[in-house]
């Protein structure tokens, strides 16, 4: 049974295997952006990563500029990464138009399994821990997988923006 799980080292190579099948795509909620594929397969590398991504919950972690804290969970099965998912701890410009509260992917190889809704509903009270009442969440506009991961969560539909649909989830 998938869970949420804190990014931990023991999941290099199967988040290694799971990378590779994006094929150089973005994997949303990975928290990847400035990191080389190439560099994270050095273990001494990859653990850099997951204390990065491990650290970014703390307000006074460093960050990029424009970023927001943010909590960042695995979904795991046993020892397989299926994929990532991102909590947003607040909203700036861009993440209220665009990015949400919540990113999420899952692994090509481990898609329409009901993975990501399970992941979705499974942070929803992370999200309330954290204060957030109620969660945005985008998706493309055709992105009709996610669309349904974020309906069947709750999501109400609020508008479009710059071609991502924006839904609000309450997580009380």
């Amino acid at each position: 049974m998938p869970t949420l799980a804190a990014p931990h080292v023991s999941y290099h190579h199967s988040w290694l295997e799971a990378a590779a099948e994006f094929g150089g795509t973005r994997m949303d909620g990975s928290g990847t952006d400035g990191w080389l594929l190439a560099d994270l397969k050095d273990p001494a590398a990859f653990r850099r990563f997951v204390d990065t991504l491990t650290n970014d919950a703390l307000p006074e972690s460093p960050r990029q500029q424009g970023h927001v804290p943010c909590t960042y969970l695995w979904i795991v099965d046993g020892d397989t990464f299926l994929g990532s998912l991102a909590i947003r701890h607040r909203l700036n410009d861009y993440l209220l138009n665009e990015g949400g509260h919540i990113g999420y992917s899952v692994r090509p190889s481990a898609r329409r399994r009901g993975h990501a809704a399970g992941a979705l509903a499974a942070a929803l009270p992370v999200a309330r821990d954290l204060g957030i009442m109620r969660a945005l969440l985008t998706c493309d506009e055709d992105n009709a997988g996610s669309r349904a991961t974020i309906e069947r969560n709750g999501g109400v539909y609020e508008d479009s923006r710059n071609g991502k649909r924006r839904h609000w989830i309450g997580t009380a």
